[in-house]
C-alpha cells in the first residue's frame, strides 16, 4: 500500500485548478460562510498508516456523516428492532422529502435520509436527557478516532436550530404517526448538535476505520461491532449513503460511503482503508463535487471496489 501517497498527491494537484467548484450549503447560514476553495483528503489503512493531502487538518462540520455513528450506537442499543421504525431501502427522493413519508405512514425509507436519521436519534435518546445523548455520541466518536479533542461547533448547531423548519416538519409528521417517542424539540436538539460535530479528514478517516476492518479498530485493538454488523452498515452506506446520488456514487466509486452537506465524505474500502475527503462545494444532489470525483480517481488508481478489481 506504499503507493497511496503519490496517488493522493496527484489527485490533489489535479483538483488545484478546480477549487471552488460546486455550491456551499448556504441554507445553513454558518455553512454559507465557508471558503469553498479548499480540498483535503486522508487515507488510513487497516495497517494503521495515514496518508494526507491538502487541507486534511482543517476542521469542518460533518453533518450527515454523523448518521453512520448514530446508527451504530442505535444498533448497539436496540439491535435489529431498529428496523421496525426505519427502512433499509434507497429513497429516490430528496434527503428532506416529506411526500414519501406520508405515503409510507411515517416510516422513513432508510436511516440516512433526514427523517430516518431523526428516528435513529430518537432511539438513542431513550432513557437519556438530550445533553446525555449528545455526550454519548461525542464520546463514541472520540473513542473511534482515539482523539479527545473532537467537539461540537455550537454556532453551526444554533444556525441549524434557527433555520431547520423542514426538519421540524418531518419530526412533527412522524410524531403524528407515533414514530417519534420523545418531544420533537428534544430529538431535534440532539440531531442538530450531532450534525454540528466538527472534525478534520484525519480524524474522520480514523473514526471510520472499524468499518474497513470487520468491526474492529486495528490501531487501538478495540472491537466496536461484530463483523456481520460492520458489513450491514457498509451495505446501507453503499445503497443509501449519498441521497439521490447513491446509485451514481456506487457506479463511479464502487465503495460504501456517507456524505454530508458540509462537504465531507467518509468512504470505506473493506479490508483496505478508510478514506475521508472534504471540499465544501456541493453538486446538484448535495454531495461534495470535487470530493466525489477525487474518490472515483482514488478507487480507480488503487483498484478498490466492492465489485471486484
Amino acid at each position: 500500500m506504499q503507493n497511496i501517497q503519490p496517488v493522493i498527491d496527484s489527485i490533489y494537484d489535479i483538483m488545484q485548478s478546480r477549487l471552488g467548484e460546486g455550491k456551499v450549503a448556504d441554507y445553513i447560514p454558518e455553512l454559507a460562510k465557508i471558503d469553498p476553495k479548499q480540498f483535503g483528503m486522508a487515507v488510513t489503512t487497516v495497517e494503521g498508516e495515514t496518508f494526507v493531502a491538502g487541507n486534511a487538518q482543517t476542521q469542518f462540520s460533518i453533518q450527515s456523516i454523523s448518521k453512520v455513528f448514530m446508527l451504530t450506537l442505535a444498533l448497539g442499543k436496540t439491535g435489529e428492532s431498529v428496523w421496525k421504525r426505519v427502512g433499509r431501502e434507497p429513497s429516490g427522493s430528496a434527503f428532506n422529502s416529506i411526500v414519501q413519508l406520508e405515503r409510507e405512514s411515517g416510516i422513513p425509507r432508510n436511516p440516512f435520509v433526514n427523517a430516518g436519521a431523526i428516528v435513529v436519534t430518537d432511539m438513542v435518546l431513550a432513557g437519556h436527557q438530550p445533553r446525555e445523548a449528545i455526550g454519548e455520541l461525542l464520546r463514541f466518536i472520540r473513542y473511534l478516532a482515539d482523539d479527545e479533542t473532537i467537539s461540537i461547533d455550537n454556532k453551526v448547531a444554533q444556525s441549524e436550530q434557527a433555520t431547520g423548519y423542514r426538519n421540524f416538519a418531518l419530526a412533527n409528521f412522524m410524531r403524528s404517526f407515533g414514530n417519534l417517542h420523545h418531544p420533537v424539540e428534544h430529538t431535534l436538539g440532539v440531531y442538530f448538535h450531532q450534525c454540528a460535530i466538527s472534525m478534520n479528514c484525519v480524524q474522520l478517516a480514523r473514526a471510520g476505520l472499524f468499518l474497513a476492518n470487520r468491526g474492529r479498530n486495528p490501531i487501538t485493538g478495540h472491537s466496536v461491532v461484530s463483523d456481520r454488523r460492520a458489513r450491514r452498515i457498509n451495505a446501507l452506506m453503499l445503497t443509501c449513503g449519498h441521497y439521490d446520488g447513491s446509485g451514481d456514487f456506487a457506479y463511479h466509486v464502487g465503495l460504501p460511503g456517507k456524505s454530508g452537506v458540509g462537504g465531507g465524505i467518509l468512504v470505506v474500502a473493506p479490508g483496505k482503508a478508510s478514506v475521508a475527503v472534504w471540499s465544501p462545494g456541493l453538486n446538484e444532489v448535495g454531495n461534495s463535487a470535487l470530493g466525489s470525483e477525487a474518490l472515483e480517481m482514488l478507487a480507480n488508481e488503487m483498484g478498490w471496489s466492492v465489485f471486484g478489481a
